[in-house]
């Protein structure tokens, strides 16, 4: 059997639906809209299991999916040895977004990662405190304020709405996923103009793990013509 991950809700799950009708293929299941599992019409060797993104790159790492449908920004978020084990087949012109450094719109002075670290350096001397960053995105967030000499913060790690932090005294600063940057707009929040952390979009991608498999590449090949 040939295992693929769709995202189970959201846009990206309508969007990937629609990869499978433009390539004459039937996803079924057989308790309806909201059944978790399913399959392809005229293809047994197929199951189909409706997965969290961010749950759906797990599975292809540890090679309990075969196939998978995601966001780049959650491979890249993943540990190293999850990514090393996962190809990225394609990359689709939907589900664009990029994971952005956000701050409110009153700390007119700073304007820059360069301004960041010595507002952070501030904190740190003046309040005992480092400055906290919000966020959904631990890994990359780290790795982009270190590599850019921000070093003085603390993550603070986020379950819910990421841009309502800076207002309930949760954190300082967010990093966030963004299509459009209307919601961070709308709350208050703006974009630093080097604060750019990582362009997103949908991909396909394969459990390297699973090249093996006999068939893989029919069907690797009939999805993502």
């Amino acid at each position: 059997m040939i295992n693929i991950g769709i995202p189970s809700k959201g846009r990206l799950r309508k969007d990937v639906l629609k990869v499978f009708s433009k390539n004459k293929l039937k996803l079924l299941s057989e308790r309806g809209e909201r059944d978790l599992f399913g399959y392809i019409k005229g293809l047994k060797n197929i199951n189909v299991t409706y997965l969290h993104a961010r749950e759906i790159v797990e599975r292809l790492g540890d090679g309990s999916l075969d196939i998978g449908f995601s966001g780049y920004d959650l491979l890249k978020e993943s540990e190293i040895n999850i990514q090393k084990k996962i190809l990225v087949k394609k990359k689709y012109n939907f589900g664009n977004a990029t994971l952005v450094i956000a701050i409110p719109n009153d700390w007119i002075d700073v304007q820059t990662l360069a301004d960041l670290e010595e507002i952070a350096f501030e904190f740190k001397d003046k309040k005992k405190s480092r400055l906290r960053v919000a966020t959904k995105y631990p890994n990359l967030t780290r790795e982009f304020l270190f590599h850019r000499g921000v070093t003085q913060f603390k993550l603070v790690k986020s379950l819910g709405a990421t841009e309502i932090y800076p207002f309930t005294g949760s954190s300082e600063i967010i990093t966030d996923i963004t299509s459009t940057g209307e919601t961070l707009r709308a709350n208050n929040l703006r974009i630093l103009k080097d604060g750019e952390i990582l362009k997103s979009q949908a991909c396909l991608m394969i459990s390297k793990k699973s090249l093996k498999i006999q068939g893989i590449k029919k069907v690797i090949n009939l999805i993502s013509k």
